[in-house]
């Protein structure tokens, strides 16, 4: 593990970058500072109890009140309510991108040329039949609705037809949501694991960033790097299907234990701030960085 420690006014800095767009998202959507207060101190104290008990102890309240700074009484106070107020945290599967992505790889689905092909929406190779396939109890209509909002399907006459945007529930606030919540834990539990990391052991996290870019270079960026990062999601879909495939008997043999799994996000994000050029720059050249 890592011995190095980032001192608490540089973590606290970092939290607040953190906190400056979520805060945003909180005010626009009319919660208050008080509800995520009372947020804050339950989830400091369920992560003491479940993750931080000593070696072969069990996790007391005096413990967690010394590694929270909460007394012992509200410690107490906090944990009785967790049961009824905090609700499982367990991601709640994607059907509708799980669906696209079974659709790229089952070849009952796909044309001549391998890939997928566009379908009816009932009968024989059809919609209705990949969702009865692939996506359980779901309503193949509802799915098909949700899909084509997203633009992630158009109609071709009579058919539905894959486009290449792929899935974004841009039209479901409660599915973006969840999103700001799954994938942003996601990247912060990856830097945490880079954190304590020993040589050798940390995981992949790297950007690219340029100054200098006009708007209209920014904006074929974005659909450049959208269009790059799908292809590649889409490798390494089929790379993982294929593994995942060759372990189907593994994990029948293992059926109720916790299934491991692996996550790969891209996303391009846009953010424009005010460049100034210097004596050493005074042309306003364009720097890269890129972060490992």
């Amino acid at each position: 593990m890592s011995t190095a420690q980032p001192d608490h006014e540089t973590l606290l800095a970092a939290v607040a970058r953190i906190l400056r767009p979520l805060v945003r998202v909180l005010i626009r959507n009319r919660v208050a500072s008080d509800a995520v207060t009372e947020l804050v101190r339950r989830v400091f104290v369920d992560v003491a109890f479940e993750e931080f008990a000593l070696e072969g102890r069990r996790p007391t309240q005096s413990r967690v009140s010394v590694l929270t700074g909460l007394n012992r009484k509200e410690v107490a106070r906090l944990r009785s309510l967790r049961e009824s107020v905090l609700p499982d945290a367990g991601e709640r599967r994607n059907r509708a991108a799980a669906l696209l992505g079974a659709w790229r790889r089952d070849p009952d689905f796909h044309g001549p040329d391998g890939q997928p092909m566009p379908v009816p929406f009932s009968g024989e190779q059809s919609f209705t039949l990949l969702c009865q396939r692939h996506s359980g109890d779901m309503k193949p209509r509802s799915l098909a609705d949700e899909l084509l909002a997203a633009g992630a399907l158009e109609e071709v006459g009579s058919k539905l037809r894959m486009t290449s945007a792929g899935y974004v529930p841009s039209a479901d606030p409660t599915e973006v949501l969840q999103i700001l919540g799954t994938d942003t834990a996601e990247l912060i539990s990856t830097i945490d694991h880079n954190l304590c990391a020993t040589a050798g052991g940390h995981r992949y996290q790297s950007k690219v960033k340029y100054e200098g870019l006009s708007a209209e270079h920014q904006r074929e960026f974005l659909t450049y790097s959208g269009r790059r990062a799908q292809d590649l999601l889409e490798d390494l879909d089929r790379w993982l299907a294929a593994r995942t495939e060759d372990s189907e008997t593994a994990a029948a043999s293992s059926e109720g234990a916790e299934q491991p799994r692996v996550n790969l996000g891209l996303a391009a994000f846009q953010i424009v701030e005010p460049y100034t050029t210097t004596a050493e720059d005074p042309g306003g050249a364009s720097a890269a960085e890129l972060n490992s």
